[in-house]
């Protein structure tokens, strides 16, 4: 093989990401009888099988993962070239595609994409919201440039990609005037069988909550669970239960919904995180994001 068939490699790379002709086709938008031809005129040009079947599902041969490897690195780096030329010239208003983890408060997602949205450079912001590992196969698709997300998933399962820690924060109980002043006294026992209205979107940070009751003895009667961030504070608000929400946005949580904070629980922390391709920040808006300053002073 004389020169290597970049094009050809592609299609090799795009079929072991989606795992079937049919899905990189249609990625690919190409007839899967191509793909395959194209396919197999690669493999001919390596001198050996990339893919064998098992059970109806293509798996990697041992030339196949030699040959993945060098490709995650050649598409990573041409990825970054793309990013780098996408983004010139200065002057021109910079595009960044956010996706945002449903169990992150909505105030929480704003302060942490508040750096790049105040760079010089406008900005045109366009965020999605889901679950990590929709939004994660987006990021690996190139769909989006950066994922915000309350839970760093494995990354033999997604490959290369970088996970950059950003601020945290303690967790805090909410509940109507009434109920709280009733459950400060003799906190956190105080709790035991009162009702709690739970995070349906499975955040990490509840899933430590309920950990520390069972750590404290603490039983809690769950009446609802809801999976949008402002629907509970409203069913707290209205004395239907205690609620949890990060202690940095105690001041505006209180503030717009009318509720007081039971306590703070410095042993439970919601952490959060940026999901990036590569190590490179080429994208000034996600370099801003990973990188920069940001306030959660809510009182401002």
């Amino acid at each position: 093989m004389d020169q290597l068939n970049l094009r050809h490699l592609y299609y090799f790379w795009v079929i072991s990401r989606e795992g079937s002709i049919a899905r990189a086709s249609e990625v690919l938008e190409l007839a899967p009888q191509t793909l395959s031809g194209q396919l197999a005129t690669f493999e001919s040009a390596v001198g050996g099988l990339l893919f064998q079947r098992e059970r109806r599902k293509l798996v990697l041969t041992d030339l196949g993962k030699t040959v993945l490897g060098y490709a995650n690195d050649i598409f990573a780096l041409t990825g970054e070239l793309n990013e780098t030329l996408r983004l010139a010239p200065a002057e021109r208003p910079l595009t960044l595609s956010a996706g945002v983890s449903a169990s992150i408060h909505k105030l929480i997602a704003y302060y942490l994409l508040q750096p790049a949205m105040a760079l010089s450079r406008p900005v045109q912001l366009e965020c999605r919201t889901g679950g990590t590992e929709d939004l994660v196969l987006g990021l690996k698709r190139r769909e989006l440039d950066v994922v915000l997300t309350d839970r760093a998933p494995g990354m033999d399962e997604h490959g290369s990609f970088t996970v950059h820690p950003l601020a945290g924060s303690s967790i805090s109980l909410f509940a109507s005037a009434d109920l709280a002043s009733r459950l400060k006294k003799g906190f956190p026992e105080s709790l035991n069988g009162e009702p709690l209205l739970a995070n349906a979107t499975d955040a990490p940070y509840f899933e430590r909550l309920m950990n520390w009751f069972s750590l404290k003895g603490v039983r809690m009667n769950v009446v609802a669970r809801i999976d949008d961030s402002a629907l509970i504070k409203v069913f707290g608000r209205e004395g239907l239960g205690v609620f949890a929400a990060p202690t940095v946005i105690e001041q505006e949580v209180c503030r717009q919904y009318g509720v007081q904070c039971i306590a703070s629980i410095d042993e439970v922390k919601d952490e959060l995180f940026a999901i990036t391709r590569g190590r490179n920040l080429a994208h000034v808006g996600v370099r801003a994001i990973c990188e920069g300053k940001r306030s959660f002073n809510t009182s401002e």
